[in-house]
């Protein structure tokens, strides 16, 4: 007691239940303004989601890609003479030789030809739409991984005739839609008798009209020099033979033979995948600066409103402390409502995005916690201030003022 005889009176404490329950107030009398204030969250952080949800989607289809294809595939092709002027070609007994290697599995070559295909004889033998004639072993498409998405693959005996296999570019380019076609090849005609599936690891083959080894040999004159030899070695021994395959290639001249790594092209891709996201990340972040300079004046505007309320909890005891406790509270739930409109919208965008393009549904679990905590602490910071305001009215001055 004190010396006059009177218990002091304390205010009153606030649970976790009650600063919900007080927080919520001026959001559940005000529905079409959260919507409104909510929504410009809603939008930086869907976006932000989204460009980051693609992005991982396109990586991880990448990913998966360079699983299936793998990192142990070698090409060896002829590099740049000594001599200004001289043509480098690889010795006939290449393939062989590679195949010879330790830790090499499977070996396979093509050619380049000189000479052209067309859909007939009538076009102009100069409009080649890009296609280039090659020369292949029967252990190419193995080598590749490759498959042929309708007819088949050259064997011992369409090997050695007219028949042609086209790269799916080829024959989408020439007009070829199904095997039993013909094109016009060299100065003859040779009936297709299949199209390959996308080669992500050759796409020069893509673009390219392949025939037997023999049939080259014997129908266009071709000397037997490979242009490009394709191995498959052991993972652990990919290092090794790609020290060892230049010097086998060509032993007296190694300098002439260039060795390079198809899926090194994948890899970088998808390492960089996202790199031009980042204006799009900038855009969503501007959005979310936008949105929580709404929330702010949605509360400052929600003080405004509400002094005759406010004066009337201070008269009743609340403390500055609960005041800007309840604006605080009310500002973090508008931007979380918002926040987590944006993370589901911003999934959603991305789910569309990958099953349009057959890619693996991803959203890093670190931009959705990530995203989500932003727009709490914009939430804290947008009600700082309009929560200070608030627990700054006296009682007597916000009564007179309703």
């Amino acid at each position: 007691m004190s010396p006059t005889g009177r218990g002091r009176l304390k205010a009153a404490r606030l649970g976790p239940r009650d600063v919900l329950h007080v927080g919520s107030a001026g959001l559940r009398s005000r529905p079409m303004r959260v919507v409104l204030s909510a929504l410009g969250i809603a939008i930086g952080i869907a976006t932000m989601i989204s460009v980051v949800g693609i992005s991982a989607s396109s990586q991880a289809q990448l990913l998966r890609e360079l699983d299936k294809l793998g990192t142990n595939l070698l090409v060896a092709s002829p590099g740049e003479s000594m001599f200004a002027g001289e043509d480098v070609k690889l010795p006939e007994e290449s393939v062989g030789m590679v195949g010879r290697i330790k830790g090499v599995q499977e070996v396979g070559a093509t050619a380049d030809l000189d000479t052209t295909v067309r859909r007939n004889e009538k076009i102009d033998e100069g409009d080649t739409g890009g296609i280039s004639v090659k020369a292949t072993t029967a252990d190419l498409l193995r080598v590749l991984r490759g498959e042929v998405s309708s007819g088949s693959w050259l064997n011992a005996a369409t090997g050695r005739y007219p028949s042609v296999v086209l790269g799916h570019v080829s024959a989408e380019r020439l007009g070829v839609t199904k095997p039993g076609q013909q094109v016009w090849l060299g100065d003859r005609y040779f009936t297709v008798v299949g199209i390959l599936a996308p080669l992500p690891l050759a796409p020069e083959i893509e673009r390219s009209a392949l025939i037997g080894w023999e049939g080259a040999k014997r129908l266009l004159s071709f000397d037997g020099h490979p242009t490009s030899v394709y191995e498959r070695s052991t993972d652990a021994a990919v290092n090794d033979v790609r020290k060892a395959m230049a010097a086998t290639v060509d032993p007296r001249n190694p300098q002439n033979v260039k060795v390079t790594d198809p899926s090194s092209a994948l890899r970088a891709k998808a390492a960089t995948e996202g790199a031009f996201s980042s204006l799009l990340l900038g855009l969503g972040g501007i959005a979310l600066l936008v949105g929580g300079v709404g929330v702010a004046n949605t509360m400052i505007i929600s003080v405004l409103e509400r002094r005759y309320e406010i004066g009337l909890r201070r008269s009743l005891g609340a403390t500055r402390g609960q005041i800007r406790i309840q604006f605080v509270t009310e500002s973090l739930m508008l931007s979380g409502l918002g926040g987590l409109a944006g993370v589901a919208l911003g999934a959603a965008a991305t789910g569309v995005y990958a099953s349009s393009g057959g890619l693996p549904w991803v959203v890093p679990l670190w931009a959705v916690g990530g995203g989500f905590g932003a727009t709490l602490v914009i939430g804290t910071v947008a009600g700082l201030y309009p929560a200070v305001r608030a627990s700054r009215l006296s009682p007597t001055l916000a009564l007179h003022a309703a």
